[in-house]
């Protein structure tokens, strides 16, 4: 059995192809779930290290052997020599677990639980978007870690259908942006479409194709159209926005004759809403604090700056910013905030002021956000929009019939 995924960058959903009609796989008791998977085990931190009584026992050990060897040096510099060594062996060791916990599918919780459990225990690892991590220059520890976080969505798909459906699910249509968020151009791309095979294959996939995005979205606008139509796809999703020009319907084979990508999204606009909404509360554009600092606690999606943000010290931060920033580095605080800007950015879809609590940051914070704050939070992300769709214009030989838009976003 064959079946289409939709990986993306914010939700994930996957259909089959039943007795003629398309059948959607069901998670719980929604057609879509978050593409998120959280790990009971914590990542290891240098910074948890301490020196309990048995590793300070290796420590004297170290030193001993050390000193029989007649090594060179005082005792102190023995001592330093020694815990680095055996601090090492602790972040090894730690590393050993976690990943034994990462290559444990059956600890592993997904979508909205698997934000819940990382919230409500604040120890464990989340891994939110590992799509939009896909492109980027990874370190062969980080990379394998990634495809087994991919791997373990994919199968989360692929065992959730099977038993939906009732037969054993073995190959995947997976659908792909035009252009993967990428630090690499063009190979960027190529990484991401190999580290997605090599997941599938973790996974249990057999045979796996893929499919642009907005090309997918046209065979569905495609079954509806009864005469044949020129169409401009726009697919804005979590992630990625995807364009395709394509002629459509009339009981003809489907044509798609280009297609154009912007490696931005909804979750941009999360970030948008996050800067210009809510940070102003923990003193951006207000105190010493560099700019590039709220980029990356907004940032919840790229772990490199999570760490960055964690790293800072805000002791000496003017009042009442520093505590609030402090409050912010606990674990799972910019998981929070970023909920609450996703559902502020939802919210002004159709209404002109949104509010939300931020009580765990402060008793009584609390931030209101308007359909005016929204569109400048936006700027960024509507002016690439708008220059993707100028080039696509000229790029046309005329006006399309119709635009289908779609995506989450």
């Amino acid at each position: 059995m064959r079946v289409g995924i939709d990986f993306g960058t914010s939700y994930s959903a996957a259909a089959a192809v039943v007795d003629g009609k398309v059948e959607l796989i069901r998670f719980g008791d929604a057609c879509q779930f978050r593409t998120a998977v959280f790990f009971p085990e914590q990542v290891p931190n240098p910074d948890d290290f301490r020196l309990t009584p048995a590793l300070a026992a290796q420590v004297e050990s170290i030193v001993r052997a050390a000193r029989m060897q007649q090594a060179r040096g005082p005792d102190a510099q023995l001592r330093r020599d020694a815990i680095r060594v055996v601090r090492r062996q602790w972040m090894e060791e730690q590393a050993r677990t976690a990943a034994a916990s990462i290559a444990d599918f059956q600890s592993a919780l997904f979508g909205e639980e698997a934000v819940e459990a990382y919230l409500e225990e604040g120890t464990g690892h989340l891994i939110e978007s590992p799509k939009s991590m896909l492109g980027y220059r990874l370190d062969p520890p980080v990379r394998k870690v990634i495809v087994s976080i991919a791997a373990h969505i994919l199968e989360h798909i692929r065992l959730t259908a099977t038993r939906q459906l009732g037969v054993p699910v073995r190959e995947a249509v997976i659908g792909r942006p035009v252009e993967f968020r990428s630090s690499m151009g063009v190979a960027g791309g190529a990484q991401a479409l190999e580290l997605l095979r090599e997941a599938a294959a973790m996974a249990g996939f057999d045979d796996v194709s893929f499919l642009e995005e907005p090309a997918a979205a046209a065979m569905h606008y495609h079954l509806g159209l009864a005469e044949r139509q020129d169409t401009l796809i726009v697919d804005i999703g979590g992630g990625t926005t995807d364009l395709a020009h394509a002629e459509l319907g009339g009981g003809l084979p489907p044509v798609v004759h280009r297609s154009w990508g912007l490696p931005r999204g909804g979750a941009d606009l999360d970030v948008g809403v996050n800067l210009h909404g809510f940070m102003p509360l923990f003193g951006r554009d207000a105190s010493a604090v560099p700019a590039h600092h709220y980029v990356e606690a907004a940032s919840v999606h790229i772990l490199p700056k999570q760490r960055e943000f964690r790293r800072q010290d805000y002791r000496r931060v003017e009042e009442p910013y520093g505590s609030r920033l402090r409050a912010l580095q606990r674990p799972g605080a910019t998981t929070r905030l970023n909920r609450l800007a996703e559902r502020i950015k939802i919210e002004l879809g159709g209404a002109e002021h949104s509010e939300a609590a931020l009580g765990f940051i402060e008793s009584g914070l609390a931030v209101a956000v308007g359909q005016d704050d929204f569109l400048q939070a936006s700027q960024d992300f509507l002016q690439r929009l708008r220059q993707l769709l100028e080039r696509a214009r000229a790029d046309m030989a005329g006006t399309p019939a119709s635009l289908f838009l779609t995506g989450g976003s």
